[in-house]
């Protein structure tokens, strides 16, 4: 059986310290592969994942490693020992090209780790971003397996070491995540039927930032422990072994994952055998306690297993997700607008292509279009009107009200402490004004946080340094919003006092 890694590094740009190893905080393109390297080398972690998806990418990956740091890849053979794996564009949103671009990288990759006496093939398995049918997963396997017995005098891509690719589906929303193990049934019988064959494991991705910002915090925490709960299941039934990966960040609403919660991370996530390492997680904190947390989320991880969730409980969970998700959705679509015009601003930190039009796409909640998950989360943050908030007190006085809280505490086990560390961003004296101002949006956004503080005790205010600044620079940021000039000057100082660009 193969190593399944702990750790995959991602290309998230959501860091706002400079990174350790050059002095600005923005990463061009062609410093992804000594990012890549020293994630290995240094960082010491097991994979990397090469993001395809709506960014820029160097095709030359595998040559430029396998070339640069030959000695290195001799001894810590990759797709063996370390892994390199392909985020590819989704051809449902995405221009198809690149796809097939991706493909020959793969194919080419095998042949020359052939060539040079290297384990082959160094790739085998590919991310497929907003999975939502089986038919998607095998329609990938198929196009690859045809590009696979290209023949011709100039090339051969018929490498023996590589006739078919492993599918990672990436499960992006509540409703797909809590529905996935019956895309993953689906999925089998397909595969057995097109390949002959039955896949020895499956590696589940479940998403973390993209269901927060469409349902919102409490919702997609729930929703994940529904999709483990199944997994079990589903191992036993059709006696196949799973290896959940979750999409983890350092805020809260993303994930909550940093190199000082790595104990209690793993505590809520139990079942999740791999997990997402986004650029805050590395480079917002000392490197020292980045590499210990690494080896500590490696040796934690195999052994944990998910909570089993009666059917029961599911349907009262079910009920939980959508209250929360209708308080949630109706408050962001009213302040879609200004989140927009906020994250606009942020700092970029690595080359995207526009979400838009020829190559790629954007994310909505409803009748709006917003940010990707970063600018989404950073722009509220930066407001002091962290995400995590936004219908979760409405929700929390339901769950209250109809004797549920004891039942969502138990499969949110960290929803105090999580509310707890948002809180501490939130710019109460703003956000009056804004509700003083007439709109009924901030008043249920106001509202929230008086259940919220209800329910946990304790009111909201900054407790370190670096939240007091925080708390003043965004009353001042809200003070230039007033008077229409211009507070791009506080957002970079703002990402580095909460560690996270968003």
């Amino acid at each position: 059986m193969r190593k399944i890694p702990g750790t995959m590094i991602s290309q998230h740009p959501d860091h706002g310290n400079k990174p350790y190893w050059q002095k600005n905080a923005f990463i061009k393109t062609g410093d992804e592969i000594k990012e890549c390297f020293l994630s290995f080398s240094e960082l010491g972690t097991s994979e990397y994942k090469w993001d395809w998806e709506g960014k820029y990418v160097d095709e030359s990956v595998i040559e430029k490693l396998l070339s640069e740091h030959h000695e290195y890849f001799k001894k810590n053979l990759l797709g063996k020992e370390k892994f390199l794996t392909f985020r590819l564009p989704n051809p449902k949103v995405e221009t198809e090209f690149r796809l097939g671009r991706a493909f020959m990288g793969i194919l080419g990759a095998a042949g020359l780790a052939k060539k040079i006496g290297l384990h082959s093939p160094p790739l085998f398995e590919v991310i497929l971003p907003m999975t939502e049918s089986a038919e998607e997963m095998i329609a990938i396997q198929e196009a690859f397996k045809e590009i696979a017995s290209l023949k011709h005098a100039l090339y051969d891509f018929g490498e023996e070491s590589l006739k078919h690719i492993e599918i990672i589906p990436l499960f992006e929303q509540v409703s797909t995540i809590i529905s996935s193990h019956k895309i993953l049934e689906k999925y089998l019988q397909l595969h057995k039927k097109i390949f002959n064959f039955k896949p020895l494991y499956i590696r589940p991705y479940l998403a973390r930032s993209d269901p927060a910002l469409n349902s919102g915090l409490v919702p997609t925490v729930l929703a994940i422990k529904i999709g483990l709960s199944h997994y079990l299941d589903f191992e036993k039934k059709y006696n196949i072994k799973l290896y959940p990966i979750i999409g983890s960040a350092s805020l809260p609403f993303r994930g909550g994952l940093t190199p000082n919660t790595v104990e209690q991370f793993c505590h809520e996530y139990r079942g999740i055998k791999t997990v997402l390492i986004q650029s805050a997680f590395r480079y917002d904190y000392e490197k020292k306690s980045v590499i210990t947390a690494i080896k500590k989320l490696e040796k934690i991880l195999p052994s944990g297993k998910a909570d089993s969730i009666s059917k029961k409980e599911e349907e009262k969970l079910e009920k939980i997700i959508s209250v929360f998700e209708k308080y949630y959705r109706s408050s962001v679509e009213t302040i879609a607008e200004l989140v927009n015009n906020v994250s606009g601003y942020l700092p970029k930190r690595r080359e995207r292509v526009l979400h838009i039009g020829l190559f790629g796409y954007s994310r909505g909640v409803g009748k709006v279009r917003l940010p990707r998950a970063i600018g989404f989360t950073g722009a509220l943050y930066s407001l002091g009107i962290p995400p995590e908030i936004i219908g979760t007190g409405r929700g929390i006085k339901y769950a209250i009200e109809n004797n549920q809280i004891k039942l969502l505490e138990k499969y949110y086990l960290n929803i105090k402490d999580d509310l707890k560390k948002a809180g501490r961003f939130v710019q109460k004296d703003e956000l009056i004004k804004l509700a003083h101002g007439g709109s009924q949006v901030w008043k249920d956004i106001l509202n929230d946080i008086v259940e919220i503080e209800k329910y946990l005790g304790e009111k909201f205010i900054p407790k370190t340094a670096a939240e007091r600044e925080h708390f003043v620079l965004v009353k001042k940021l809200h003070e230039k919003i007033d008077s229409g000039k211009n507070y791009q000057i506080y957002l970079n100082k703002l990402a580095v006092l909460r560690k996270s660009l968003g």
